[in-house]
């Protein structure tokens, strides 16, 4: 689920582009470089399921993988490679991936008193965005 969330983050931000140059292909080389870290950091987490440290690993490859989706939208929208280069489109795409990383973070605190706590809280963000649920205050996010 959460490389289906990723790759359709990621969709949906090549389907803006007018264009690319090579400095955005190496930003989406680094993304796809931490993706390929997720099933390591899965696993991990999956046989060390007790331990704080698999589980800040699980969301650190989570924060990375935000971080590189919102670095190459930035980088393309400030170097007029995106077919609508319009504000709304750009802050709507940021705003998603920071609210994103912002409630894996919450996820990331309950963690660290409670892991299972904590991956209850990350699965339940990655519901969310997996299944887009049309409630008003959810479709914000």
């Amino acid at each position: 689920m959460t490389l289906g969330i990723f790759w359709v983050g990621q969709q949906t931000q090549l389907n803006q582009l007018a264009r690319a140059d090579r400095d955005l292909s190496w930003l989406h080389f680094v993304f796809l470089a931490v993706i390929t870290v997720l099933p390591f950091s899965t696993r991990l987490l999956a046989e060390f399921f007790q331990f704080r440290t698999a589980f800040v690993i699980y969301w650190a490859n989570i924060l990375l993988a935000g971080v590189a989706l919102y670095a190459g939208w930035s980088y393309a929208s400030r170097n007029d490679l995106v077919r609508d280069p319009s504000p709304e489109v750009t802050k709507a795409i940021l705003r998603r991936v920071v609210i994103a990383q912002g409630l894996y973070a919450i996820g990331l605190i309950a963690g660290l008193f409670h892991v299972e706590a904590g991956i209850a809280l990350i699965i339940l963000v990655q519901l969310n965005y997996a299944v887009a649920p049309k409630l008003p205050w959810l479709s914000k996010l």
